[in-house]
C-alpha cells in the first residue's frame, strides 16, 4: 500500500511538473520594437509599441537610437521583431539600384524581403520621408539656388553636412555626386539631430535633410528641386519577422491600422512637436492614437 501510495504521489507531481512546464513554454516574450537615431523613429517606435499593447495582449519593449545598418543586422539576427523601415532603404541593405517608382520599389523590397529574408511588409503608411538636399534663404539667393543642378555648379565651394550613413551609401553623397557629376569641397557626418543647428549656424552650407522633418519649415530653409530624380521613394512603413507574424497573426491587423494615415505634413507635424515643442516622443505618439480613434483616450 505505501508503495502504491509512493507511486501515485510520484505520478501526480510528475504530472504538475509537465503542467508547469507546458506553462512556461507557452509563456509569451515580449515583441522587440526596434528604432533608428532620430526623432521620427523615436516617435513611431513608441507608436508601434502603443498600438500593440493597447489592442492585443502582448506585451512589447523597445529598441531604439540604432544606426540603420545596426537595426537591419539587429532584425536578422532576430534581436528585433519590427521597426519602421522605408522602401528605399530597403533597396539599398539588399544591395538593389535605386527606383524611382513608389508602386515598383514597394513591390520589389516586398518580395525580395520575403524571399530572401523572411521579413514582410506592412501596407504604406503615407509619407514618403526621402531625402532633400536644404539650404538657407540667404544661400539660395547668394547662389540663385533651385536645383540640385544648381548646387552641382558651386558645389565644390560649399561644406556639405549630413548623416554618417549619408557619406558612405549609394542613396546618399557617392551616388549623389555620380548623378549630378559633382563632389563636395568638404563633407561633415553628423549625428541626425545636429544637422539643421549646424546649418543655420553658418558651421556648413547644405545639409541632407529628411522630406518629413519639421525643422525645415520651422527656420525657414530651402529644399533644392532633385530635378534629375536621383533620390528614390522612401515610403515607411513596419517590416516584420514573418516567424513573430506566423506566431502572432493578429499583430498584421493591427499594424496596419496605420496604413495611408500619415502624411508628409502630419509627420513634420509630429516631428516638430519632438524637435521644437521639446515634447517627449512617447507622449506626441499617443495623442495621435487617441486623435485617430486607433486606441482608447
Amino acid at each position: 500500500m505505501y508503495n502504491k501510495w509512493n507511486r501515485f504521489a510520484a505520478l501526480f507531481l510528475a504530472g504538475i511538473l509537465l503542467l508547469a512546464l507546458a506553462g512556461c513554454g507557452k509563456e509569451q516574450k515580449e515583441i522587440v520594437v526596434g528604432g533608428k537615431n532620430f526623432s521620427e523613429q523615436f516617435i513611431m517606435a513608441e507608436m508601434l509599441s502603443i498600438l500593440i499593447e493597447e489592442n492585443t495582449d502582448l506585451k512589447t519593449t523597445t529598441k531604439t537610437n540604432l544606426a540603420s545598418t545596426v537595426l537591419f543586422d539587429a532584425i536578422k539576427k532576430e534581436e528585433v521583431d519590427l521597426y519602421l523601415e522605408y522602401t528605399g532603404t530597403g533597396l539599398i541593405n539588399l544591395g538593389i539600384e535605386p527606383m524611382n517608382d513608389p508602386d515598383e520599389v514597394y513591390d520589389r523590397v516586398q518580395k525580395e524581403f520575403n524571399e530572401q529574408l523572411n521579413i514582410k511588409w506592412m501596407e504604406p503608411y503615407g509619407f514618403n520621408n526621402t531625402y532633400a538636399m536644404v539650404v538657407t534663404k540667404e544661400t539660395a539667393e547668394k547662389y540663385n539656388l533651385e536645383t540640385i543642378s544648381d548646387l552641382a555648379e558651386i558645389g565644390d565651394e560649399l561644406t556639405l553636412g549630413c548623416t554618417y550613413v549619408f557619406v558612405e551609401r549609394d542613396d546618399g553623397n557617392p551616388g549623389l555626386n555620380r548623378h549630378y557629376d559633382f563632389e563636395f569641397g568638404d563633407v561633415k557626418g553628423m549625428d541626425p539631430a545636429l544637422m539643421y543647428q549646424a546649418l543655420v549656424q553658418d558651421e556648413v552650407d547644405v545639409i541632407s535633410a529628411f522630406a518629413t522633418e519639421g525643422r525645415i519649415a520651422a527656420f525657414d530653409l530651402v529644399i533644392l528641386e532633385d530635378d534629375k530624380q536621383f533620390f528614390p521613394p522612401y515610403d515607411a512603413t513596419t517590416i516584420i519577422r514573418q516567424e513573430v507574424l506566423d506566431e502572432h497573426p493578429e499583430l498584421e491587423e493591427v499594424l496596419n491600422m496605420l496604413a495611408g494615415r500619415i502624411d508628409d505634413i502630419k509627420m513634420a507635424e509630429l516631428n516638430a512637436a519632438v524637435d521644437l515643442d521639446k515634447r517627449e516622443p512617447e507622449d506626441v505618439a499617443r495623442e495621435f492614437l487617441e486623435e485617430e480613434g486607433l486606441i482608447d483616450k
